[in-house]
């Protein structure tokens, strides 16, 4: 028989499980949206994601240090965040950024041509690229409604995972 306090049963798989109020408290990631080109979609990530959009300028000294680049998945889209991604791997961004992922946001409904797809795997090999749908609403100006199913990873990254629509049972 143990003697002592007793806070409840103790629970063990690979080492205890900590109790909600044990758990230290998590501060939501901060992270800055960087344009690779005009009409990329920042603004629009920012409002549904969070975060803060910079635009097409690198974050200023009150951003987020942690950049997402952002670009269409047209071809000029791709040249784009190919080149910026360049930037980084030369060293010539600004000290003290980090280059998180790339997220490329649909520039048109369907599927990606083969043509534009095969752009995307050499970006693949070198970050994580997170793709977001396109979304009609959006286009209209309806932001009111959660993020895509198919982002929920970014939304994981981005830590608006609570936004997401639930599963249906």
């Amino acid at each position: 028989m143990r003697t002592g306090v007793q806070h409840g049963p103790e629970i063990w798989l690979r080492g205890p499980v900590a109790r909600a109020h044990d758990l230290p408290l998590v501060t939501p990631r901060r992270f800055s949206w960087v344009a690779t080109h005009g009409g990329a979609g920042t603004t629009t990530l920012a409002a549904v994601y969070g975060g803060h959009d910079c635009g097409r300028n690198w974050p200023g000294p009150d951003a987020p240090p942690s950049v997402l680049l952002v670009a269409r998945t047209h071809a000029a889209g791709l040249d784009a965040v190919t080149r910026t991604i360049g930037t980084f791997r030369r060293g010539e961004a600004p000290a003290g950024l980090d280059l998180d992922a790339v997220v490329l946001v649909a520039d048109a409904p369907g599927r990606l041509p083969r043509q534009l797809a095969d752009r995307v795997t050499p970006i693949e090999s070198v970050i994580d690229v997170y793709r977001v749908p396109w979304v009609p609403d959006w286009r209209l100006g309806d932001l009111s409604g959660p993020p895509p199913r198919e982002t929920e990873p970014l939304a994981r990254l981005t830590g608006a995972a609570g936004r997401l629509p639930r599963p249906r049972a």
